[in-house]
């Protein structure tokens, strides 16, 4: 118990500091020695930050959230038959194909943002959020096909042969029968998926140059000057940034458990 509790202040401390320090001004961030409780409580900080010059940030919250929540859906909508069909069909290049999926996990936007600025420049969809969606598409579509494949796999192929012998088609057994038993590893994929692509920065940082398109993680960015750098709003923004995420997590905690432990008991 008591160990739990230690491990747990060590994890959650760093989120109190950053919210207390949200709360304080700016000189007494940077006072020394610093203090834990800010002499003076400034909840305004997260009013004045919305209208700061340095960044839009309504915008950059409007555009994190349609990037983040377009992305995932397309993913769900390519990887859901992909697995499936994956996992009940043997066909020619079927075990290639599910490791070039491994392989491609090995690639990440940062080690490929040039080369996808030109291309995007090339077809004329560069700082667009359309861009944006295809390269957190492409890039969480992977872990989305393989997690979801072993859900699959794991159910009897009897139980789509029963159902097709009441009459239902391919598509109904996979969304009426198939996708309440792999809900879990569903949940699983949607979950990672939606907070890699609104974590995402290497690639957003290069394909967006327009301030309003900008997602929030580069947004942060802004407040970070060379010669001074508004700790109150980084500090600010990061917990607008991590509450979305924070309250996914508390509302599908269970089901996220499961499809992460499925299968660890026989």
């Amino acid at each position: 118990m008591v160990v739990g509790l230690l491990v747990l202040l060590f994890f959650v401390a760093p989120y109190v500091v950053m919210l207390v320090s949200s709360l304080k001004s700016k000189r007494e961030i940077l006072q020394v020695p610093p203090t834990f409780l800010p002499e003076e409580w400034h909840p305004e900080n997260y009013l004045t930050m919305w209208s700061t010059p340095e960044t839009p940030l309504v915008q950059n919250l409007i555009s994190t959230i349609i990037i983040a929540v377009s992305a995932t859906l397309l993913v769900l909508a390519v990887a859901l038959p992909a697995a499936y069909y994956t996992a009940r069909f043997r066909f020619p290049g079927r075990m290639v194909f599910l490791f070039l999926v491994i392989v491609t996990q090995m690639l990440q936007p940062a080690v490929l943002t040039s080369g996808l600025f030109r291309e995007f420049q090339f077809l004329g969809i560069s700082d667009t959020w359309f861009a944006m969606i295809l390269i957190n598409a492409a890039f969480n579509l992977s872990f989305a096909v393989w997690i979801m494949h072993s859900f699959f796999a794991g159910v009897p192929k009897e139980v789509d042969e029963a159902a097709q012998l009441d009459g239902a088609g391919r598509w109904t057994v996979l969304t009426r029968i198939n996708l309440p038993l792999v809900w879990p590893g569903i949940v699983t994929a949607i979950v990672f998926t939606f907070v890699s692509c609104w974590n995402e920065f290497a690639a957003s940082l290069v394909i967006l140059s327009t301030a309003g398109n900008q997602p929030l993680s580069v947004a942060l960015t802004k407040f970070v000057g060379q010669y001074a750098t508004s700790w109150h709003y980084v500090f600010g923004v990061s917990i607008v940034a991590i509450v979305p995420v924070v309250v996914l997590f508390m509302l599908i905690e269970k089901r996220l458990v499961g499809g992460l432990t499925a299968g660890s008991v026989k």
